[in-house]
């Protein structure tokens, strides 16, 4: 029915269905079409989202940092996207999860990072497992800690700093402090601890505070860059996740060996002062 109705062959169907771009509708129910040899009843739907450039794109490569089951935790490379659209899922984190584990198993989005940032993300593959681990997102008890590289010399006091601005007309709450300081660039790393979790809210926070990321092109400088200047890519990782196992109610905590090189490419050419 496809290939008559697109003129593409069965065999780019095939691949365009395993990327997520195909999706079958029978009343209310909705959800992406994997396999061509679907039997089909009368009323039922095909919505098929062809975008050649979006389906040629490759899927980045991410790190599993171990499989829990129930739950796996991922270093999310920055380009990978957290989920999918209707035109496909095949660059998104939970799509690789479901390919690369062993054994195969549904994957499922709990939380999401940008496009641009990296870092550590839990993916449930059981809907039980998706269920307490969102619920522990929700009433804040996953503790979540990223660092960013930004403009300036951030302030190194004994107590974190507090940026609470309302992001979206909804409380939103950051603690922020001094890893170290480039004084050659006048760029700092700081380590920022959230128990909200808005849309964009450490750029946000940072930007208005006076610090803004590295590489943000909504909230920073980066925008700004002639044309033929290249923007260097979002300095924002997601470094250390801390959450209760959903089958043991363990607490687990995972982070990222060494803070410093997820944020730059070469530390040979920067100069950086410690905080204590």
């Amino acid at each position: 029915m496809l290939a008559d109705a697109s003129g593409l062959s069965k065999t780019a169907l095939k691949k365009i269905m395993q990327q997520g771009a195909v999706w079958w509708q029978r009343d209310q129910q909705i959800r992406r079409l994997r396999r061509g040899g679907r039997e089909l009843q009368p009323g039922d739907q095909l919505h098929f989202y062809w975008d050649p450039a979006i389906l040629a794109s490759a899927p980045a490569v991410a790190k599993l940092i171990v499989d829990g089951g129930s739950y796996s935790v991922w270093n999310k490379p920055a380009t990978m996207l957290s989920q999918g659209t209707k035109w496909g899922d095949h660059c998104t984190l939970t799509r690789y999860a479901e390919k690369q584990l062993s054994p195969e198993r549904n994957a499922f989005l709990i939380h999401r990072l940008d496009r641009a940032a990296s870092g550590l993300m839990v993916v449930g593959h059981s809907k039980s497992a998706t269920r307490h681990l969102a619920r522990q997102f929700h009433d804040r008890l996953v503790n979540k800690t990223y660092l960013a590289r930004v403009e300036g010399e951030f302030p190194d006091t004994a107590t974190p700093l507090i940026l609470n601005d309302p992001i979206s007309s909804k409380p939103a709450h950051s603690e922020v402090a001094l890893r170290t300081y480039d004084i050659a660039t006048n760029q700092s790393i700081v380590r920022v601890n959230i128990s909200s979790g808005r849309k964009h809210q450490i750029r946000i926070h940072l930007a208005n505070a006076g610090w803004p990321l590295i590489g943000d092109r909504l909230h920073g400088k980066a925008g700004d860059l002639p044309a033929d200047q290249p923007v260097p890519p979002l300095q924002l990782c997601s470094w250390q996740l801390s959450f209760d196992d959903p089958d043991s109610a363990e607490r687990l905590k995972f982070n990222l060996d060494d803070e410093s090189n997820y944020l730059l490419d070469d530390q040979s050419q920067h100069h950086w002062i410690n905080s204590n």
